[in-house]
């Protein structure tokens, strides 16, 4: 035989020298739960790995990622039932302790990189990502809302803007109020192919964000449609998205791999919750190895093209890079 593909695996010196896909927590994000007060750090039941936090103990958190070479966070608030209401009014108003949270944060830590989530649900008391008339999403009603939020988060600091709500035309919508509100420099990320997952069990469960009535399906994608995806992103880049992203990442590598090959844009993955929690519950009852399941999952992710990866294990796996 001429060619033996093996001779390149036989050592591995030899295989590292001709890997072709290498992960480094510069292509991590870690997501962080945000309450209310001091001192909180309650453990999410159904995702072990993730806490709700008070911004004392974001702080730390924070602090210790830098530490392990992580310098790039999400953050989505968990909001109290007080302050919700049809309008979503608190999620601008200068008194919400999200807003507050970020400005803190990039003055305590500049060099990091902190993303916002711009969509209703969490300050909605209907609980949908937009504004509901007569039980219908009303996509034109939400845009409005959508704009305030994101200027609010702007001046309060975070670096990108992540619109996760699905709503027609939010993209163009929102790069036009940065823009008139002089926040040129704020990036937008936005969710392009965010599908209606039955895997974002945990994280409803960290926000309490689910829905009061009915579903999501008439905003996010149905999972069975990969073409649909090209569209949204078309879409997506047209009205000034600096980044667009897959969500979830692991059952939907074909779609991150379709942008990666169509746009020059980064193309984020968020592997969510509900992929995250599998792992776990597998690797606690002996079933999986959990870091050789975690290190084949994220790389893959990355090797499908995501050159950015929002997962809960970036925390666990900078650790795990940091000690070789």
């Amino acid at each position: 035989m001429i060619r033996r593909p093996r001779r390149n695996r036989q050592s591995s010196s030899i295989r590292s020298m001709v890997k072709e896909t290498r992960l480094h927590p510069s292509n991590l994000v870690q997501p962080i739960f945000l309450v209310d007060g001091n001192g909180v750090r309650s453990q999410v039941e159904s995702l072990p790995i993730a806490y709700r936090l008070s911004i004392d103990e974001v702080l730390k958190e924070i602090k210790s990622c830098i530490k392990l070479g992580l310098y790039n966070f999400i953050m989505f608030p968990a909001v109290d039932e007080k302050y919700k209401d049809k309008d979503a009014t608190y999620s601008y108003n200068p008194d919400n302790f999200y807003l507050k949270a970020a400005t803190t944060i990039k003055k305590a830590f500049p060099q990091i990189t902190l993303i916002s989530d711009v969509a209703m649900d969490p300050y909605s008391s209907d609980g949908h990502d937009g504004y509901v008339k007569n039980g219908e999403i009303v996509n034109d009603l939400t845009l409005p809302i959508l704009q305030k939020m994101a200027i609010a988060q702007a001046r309060a600091g975070f670096d990108i803007i992540g619109p996760s709500d699905m709503m027609d035309g939010r993209v163009f919508s929102i790069r036009k109020a940065l823009d008139g509100a002089n926040c040129i420099d704020t990036s937008i990320m936005s969710y392009t192919a965010k599908y209606a997952s039955a895997f974002y069990g945990p994280f409803r469960d960290a926000l309490d964000s689910a829905p009061k009535g009915g579903d999501k399906k008439t905003y996010q994608m149905d999972p069975a449609n990969k073409r649909e995806a090209l569209l949204e992103a078309q879409l997506d880049f047209e009205e000034g998205a600096d980044f667009m992203m897959v969500k979830p990442a692991l059952h939907y590598m074909d779609v991150i791999h379709l942008l990666k090959e169509h746009y020059d844009i980064p193309i984020a993955a968020y592997h969510v919750s509900g992929e995250c929690a599998m792992l776990l519950a597998a690797a606690q009852n002996g079933w999986l190895n959990l870091n050789k399941s975690m290190d084949e999952t994220l790389l893959s992710i990355h090797r499908a093209g995501a050159d950015i990866i929002i997962t809960y294990f970036a925390k666990m796996w900078a650790e795990k890079y940091q000690n070789g």
